[in-house]
């Protein structure tokens, strides 16, 4: 976003939020232990504060749990400021001002994205020089001559890790959250990203057990989850060693997890009243 001047506290979220989507996405690949996560979830603290203006809450199943991997429909804003075409430049800066936003999409009369307007946008204009990441619009004063046409969008089903990459490439903010047929579905922002992890420890530990119960089949009377600070212990008794390496992995996978801390004992079945070692 060239020549704009980031605060010292922008400068941190953009350093954290690079920092969090390459340690993350290494995870899911093998390249990068879960617990380098935890030196990051550290600094996020100090944001928290300040998080909370711009945090959409997090979701929740109708089952009041979830599973699986959050995705970026988990957390994205279904309720985004938008314009049309030919908002002024003036209204522009306003909405950013009164929503504390930094990029506004630009819509047509059936919800389609025609562009963003950045706060880059915005500022260069005024100064006269090269604007936005994608392909600037004529000149002018309007939605229309100042949006970026060709500014990155994701897909509701693309998972966090992919948002946070992509912002961080283009050095945005900001996301629209697009349908295959470019309808605008919401936005997902810097901060929306960095809230997963800082998830309760109780909702971390539900949906570990949650996971655990419902796609491993282990007996919830068997298995103790405790979560601290991100943290994930588990203890008790489990069938096979197969489903102890599942088990782990599991947890691991569990957005907002740490590090797992396994006390799990391996011990066969004996019958329908236990296990035996």
């Amino acid at each position: 976003m060239g020549g704009v001047t980031l605060s010292s506290q922008e400068e941190h979220l953009n350093a954290l939020l690079r920092y969090l989507g390459a340690t993350y996405y290494d995870t899911l690949h093998g390249e990068a232990a879960a617990s380098d996560v935890a030196h990051a979830v550290a600094s996020v603290e100090a944001e928290h504060a300040s998080r909370q203006a711009d945090q959409s809450p997090l979701p929740r199943s109708r089952q009041g749990r979830r599973t699986g991997r959050w995705l970026v429909r988990d957390v994205m804003r279904t309720d985004p400021v938008t314009v049309e075409r030919d908002a002024s430049a003036k209204e522009m800066a306003q909405l950013m001002s009164e929503h504390r936003v930094s990029a506004i999409p630009v819509i047509t009369g059936v919800r389609k994205l025609a562009g963003v307007v950045f706060e880059a946008d915005l500022l260069h204009s005024r100064a006269g020089s090269q604007r936005g990441p994608g392909t600037p619009g004529q000149g002018g004063d309007t939605a229309a001559d100042l949006m970026t046409v060709q500014a990155p969008t994701i897909r509701p089903d693309a998972p966090l890790a992919a948002a946070a990459r992509l912002m961080d490439k283009h050095q945005v903010r900001l996301l629209p959250v697009v349908s295959p047929e470019n309808e605008l579905l919401g936005v997902v922002s810097r901060r929306n990203l960095l809230s997963i992890f800082l998830r309760p420890d109780e909702e971390i530990a539900g949906e570990v057990r949650s996971v655990l119960c419902d796609l491993l089949l282990v007996e919830p009377d068997l298995v103790t989850v405790a979560a601290q600070d991100g943290t994930v212990t588990l203890s008790g008794q489990i069938a096979s060693e197969e489903s102890h390496r599942s088990a782990i992995r599991m947890a691991e996978e569990v957005d907002g997890v740490a590090c797992v801390t396994d006390q799990l004992i391996v011990a066969a079945p004996v019958g329908n009243s236990g296990y035996r070692q």
